[in-house]
């Protein structure tokens, strides 16, 4: 985990895939990991589950770019 979550806080969001189900109009929906935000304000760390061990991801919120008017 980084160091933008405190160790033994708990996660503010849960992370799920979503895949259509055997039946028609069936969403099945499997919790792979869990969010939290980072201490900024700018985005999230997720911890997602594997069979090889745990996947860590980071989230940052864009910027945009003032001499563009886009995001980088």
């Amino acid at each position: 985990m980084s160091n933008n979550t405190k160790t033994g806080q708990k996660p503010t969001y849960e992370v799920f895939t979503v895949q259509n189900g055997a039946e028609e109009g069936k969403a099945v929906w499997t919790k792979i990991g869990a969010a939290w935000p980072h201490k900024d304000g700018k985005g999230f760390s997720l911890k997602g589950f594997t069979l090889g061990g745990g996947l860590n991801v980071h989230l940052r919120a864009l910027e945009a770019k003032a001499e563009k008017g886009g995001v980088e």
